[in-house]
């Protein structure tokens, strides 16, 4: 096929939400009417199930909770999708808005007894920057929850966004009876006696058709007609344009782990979300058309086989076609390199791909080569933007718990920080080294994966810091500065200065009294 012809088949988008939400649980189902899979996994952590195929990280599978982003590639109807499983909870949040800058679009799901939550709000308000489509799945429709209208209210109020319903529940809870696509003027029937497989959808064009009142009986049908009634008067046309832009979301009612709901949404995101977008860089502007590669590293993972020790680089395709063996300019190290085993994903399971298209994410094989927002061209100098490190939030001092194993502990903190997990501040007074984070379970995940993928035993120490912060301006006076606040002062780990604030106050002083100087809270200046 042609590139023209590849790019329009592709979907690219990540599954965000609050934790415990049902996002992972989502994602199996989608993997496995796209017959990626053939088994979906529990999420939650119990030996007798299978574990859910997007978390392949050894503490997720134990904690039941999703810390890392995965990519998972499959086809349907001959459209290529690949989905992208974020981390819900905000401790991991850094991983996510990353994510999101090497995506077309996003599902959001919502819990619906829980409604809209704060971790949703932020990442949601991210998409909303980027204009970024977003299509909502209301989930857990066999448990009691919020009222269809409240709900969506809700949405529409805390997300600041405009909401069009494609599809809408028949009760919910022990009522739950099915949903009704509007998209598609189908009504699906839930079968609670047969959940675990495919819904079989009755296509009734007319809500009147008296087969409805059969099959939930005729209060409820009169409950639906009424309230499609009034979702018809509320709401204009559905406009796929609108959607594009930004400028409405279309929601989806159903249940994930009963696989009900799910086919509806993913019919309608294969036909209305977009193929691969142009990408910004300092330039100019990247089309996906364009004959020459062009991608960046949004993502790199140490050990996701531990047994092999691999660190790999996750390349958003931008343009052109990226192909095996081929020699490609690596722009900031400015130097060629070629990649011989370029893998597609399904969570930890790889395979090695000849050729890949805009909207692909290839794993690439890296030797501490490639830093997160790295560039890869067949010979421009492009620097792609908008993937930015943000100023941590919580500071610990790391210290080597066993002497005799130095080297693994300065090895696994190198490479998980090129991750972008977490940061590492080297202080210039003495040395000491202190990891910052934007939430507490990081440090847990990081002592906890130095200690089983590189066998180093590490100990905390707390330390009082306030922001860290990147500092730049007159040569002068940053000399200066570094002179009357050496105490304070620490390399990043790419040999950047960065000031450590022990106090807001110690910070406004400092930005008073050095106006020559500029204080970043996020590293991409």
């Amino acid at each position: 096929m042609d590139l023209q012809t590849e790019i329009k088949r592709r979907r690219t988008f990540a599954i965000i939400s609050h934790p415990d939400a049902g996002k992972t649980t989502l994602t199996e189902k989608l993997l496995l009417f796209g017959g990626a899979i053939h088994v979906a996994g529990a999420v939650k952590s119990n030996k007798i199930k299978k574990t859910a195929t997007s978390d392949f990280m050894e503490i997720e599978r134990q904690r039941g909770i999703s810390v890392a982003t995965s990519v998972m590639g499959f086809e349907y109807r001959d459209i290529k999708i690949n989905i992208l499983d974020t981390p819900g909870h905000q401790d991991f949040a850094e991983d996510t808005y990353r994510t999101l800058t090497a995506v077309d679009s996003v599902i959001v799901v919502v819990d619906v007894a829980k409604g809209v939550e704060a971790q949703t709000e932020k990442l949601v308000n991210v998409c909303r920057m980027r204009k970024t489509p977003v299509m909502i799945f209301i989930n857990k429709m066999d448990r009691e929850g919020k009222d269809a209208f409240e709900l969506i209210d809700e949405i529409e109020e805390k997300l600041g966004i405009h909401v069009q319903p494609l599809s809408w529940p028949i009760g919910m809870g022990h009522n739950f009876k099915g949903v009704y696509n509007i998209y598609e003027q189908k009504f699906n029937f839930f079968d609670t006696i047969n959940t675990q497989t495919r819904q079989e959808a009755t296509e009734i064009n007319d809500i009147q058709n008296s087969e409805i009142d059969q099959l939930v009986g005729t209060e409820q049908a009169e409950i639906l007609r009424e309230e499609l009634e009034l979702v018809q008067g509320v709401y204009p046309k559905f406009s796929q344009q609108d959607y594009l832009e930004g400028k409405i979301s279309p929601i989806f009612f159903g249940s994930a782990l009963n696989n009900f709901g799910v086919h509806d949404l993913l019919n309608c995101f294969i036909n209305i979300a977009p193929s691969p977008l142009p990408s910004q860089t300092i330039e100019r502007k990247v089309l996906p058309t364009e004959e020459k590669f062009s991608g960046f590293v949004f993502k790199i993972h140490a050990n996701m086989d531990p047994k092999h020790r691999d660190r790999i680089a996750f390349v958003k395709v931008c343009s052109g076609t990226f192909k095996r063996n081929t020699n490609y300019l690596h722009v900031k190290a400015n130097k060629k390199l070629k990649f011989s085993n370029p893998t597609a994903f399904m969570a930890q399971k790889k395979s090695i791909v000849e050729e890949a298209f805009p909207g692909d994410i290839v794993g690439i094989y890296d030797t501490g080569n490639f830093k997160i927002g790295d560039s890869l061209t067949e010979g421009e100098k492009i620097h792609f933007t908008g993937i930015p490190t943000f100023s941590p939030e919580l500071f610990r001092y790391i210290e080597n718990a066993n002497p005799m194993k130095s080297k693994q502990l300065a090895k696994g903190i190198d490479q998980l920080m090129d991750e972008g997990v977490a940061q590492l501040f080297t202080l210039n007074s003495n040395g000491r080294k202190i990891i910052g984070t934007v939430g507490a379970l990081q440090f847990e995940v990081i002592e906890y994966r130095l200690q089983h993928e590189y066998g180093a035993s590490s100990r905390y120490e707390s330390i009082q810091l306030h922001k860290a912060c990147w500092i730049t301006g007159d040569d002068d006076e940053i000399t200066e500065f570094k002179r009357k606040k050496h105490h304070a002062m620490a390399l990043d780990k790419h040999g950047k200065d960065v000031f450590l604030a022990d106090s807001a106050y110690s910070l406004s002083m400092a930005q008073q009294n050095f106006k020559n100087i500029q204080f970043h809270f996020k590293s991409e200046f």
